[in-house]
């Protein structure tokens, strides 16, 4: 049975990216911090699937929501970056399993960069049959670990970025393992709204007294980043509700939230273009960005430009999932399993 509350966060959190992408608007990392939140519901998943199928058994069919779209859209970007100047030779097998960064081009890094989610992504679910254990029978030092990958690396020690973002995103995904395992059920609720309220001041504290280049926006404070983001996960994940009955009782909040899970990886991998495209039909308009038109042209442009990546590439998130193939999904399936993005 669906979890539709966790349909509904990881709809938000798709959404609040693209906002974030198209906008640049550094308070919306705070508002939501959509990539801790994103990271706790996989890790949740995955430990349900463990607990299903056994550890391949569970990797393969993670590896097997993901990697599908994320192939796709190499078919259709690496060409483009070799026809522009990318050299071909064995690093482009990194676009096989993006384990590494994948090489780009100059141009290609513009709608390249969000598939470090892809790489840390792949890494935890590897992770996972060995880190669930851990987490089960030593709970403390397994939220430790994390955090001190992250020490280290702002102490100045070179990480590899896979390293840098376990320390950023692994505490999340550990998270997803605890509400699993019903670790929330058991304890009271003031007790997880005090461990929340307490990182979380910690983690505000720490982002107005420490302020990145860009002010308040979390990617550029990983210390800040992390107190805030723990926090609003344990009161997004930790008091859960248990039933979301009223979303499917409002036909378009439902549809949405279904599309936006169905086609997860394809909003997801696709929307960097469509912010690019639609920044150049403004241009090309010779009209002013940040006026009320190029405005209103440029989301109506980028909203277009998704639902059409999602009418063109979004079936094979369906075949990837084995359920029949739509262009746009119509309702919610109960067989179909969210994709995390």
């Amino acid at each position: 049975m669906r979890n539709r509350y966790f349909d509904l966060l990881r709809a938000v959190a798709i959404l609040r990216v693209v906002l974030y992408h198209a906008s640049g608007w550094a308070l919306l990392t705070v508002v939501f911090p959509a990539m801790g939140v994103m990271f706790a519901l996989a890790g949740s998943l995955m430990a349900a699937s463990l607990d299903r199928y056994g550890g391949w058994r569970a990797v393969t069919r993670r590896l097997r929501r993901v990697l599908p779209p994320f192939w796709l859209g190499a078919a259709v970007l690496v060409p483009a970056m070799i026809r522009t100047g990318l050299p071909v030779d064995w690093n482009l097998l990194a676009w096989v399993v993006p384990l590494g960064d994948p090489p780009v081009n100059g141009w290609g890094h513009t709608v390249s960069g969000i598939i470090w989610y892809v790489r840390e992504y792949l890494w935890f679910v590897l992770l996972s049959p060995l880190a669930l254990p851990f987490f089960r029978r030593w709970p403390v030092p397994a939220f430790l670990l994390p955090m001190a990958a992250l020490v280290v690396g702002q102490l100045g020690v070179p990480l590899p970025a896979a390293v840098w973002d376990f320390g950023l995103y692994f505490g999340a995904w550990l998270i997803g393992f605890a509400h699993n395992d019903g670790v929330f059920e058991r304890l009271s609720r003031r007790v997880v709204r005090q461990v929340a309220a307490a990182l979380a001041v910690g983690g505000a504290a720490w982002i107005l007294t420490h302020p990145g280049p860009r002010g308040l926006d979390l990617n550029d404070n990983p210390i800040g980043n992390v107190l805030w983001s723990t926090g609003f996960v344990l009161i997004l994940i930790g008091l859960a509700p248990p039933d979301l009955a009223w979303l499917d009782r409002r036909a378009f909040a439902g549809w949405l939230v279904t599309l936006m899970n169905r086609r997860a990886m394809t909003v997801y991998l696709w929307h960097p273009a469509a912010v690019v495209g639609a920044t150049t039909v403004v241009f090309m308009w010779d009209i002013p960005l940040g006026s009320g038109p190029g405005l209103a042209l440029f989301w109506a442009t980028l909203a277009v430009s998704v639902l059409g990546a999602v009418a063109i590439f979004g079936w094979v998130e369906d075949l990837a999932a084995r359920r029949p193939v739509a262009v746009i999904p119509r309702q919610r399936s109960r067989s179909a399993m969210p994709v995390q993005t």
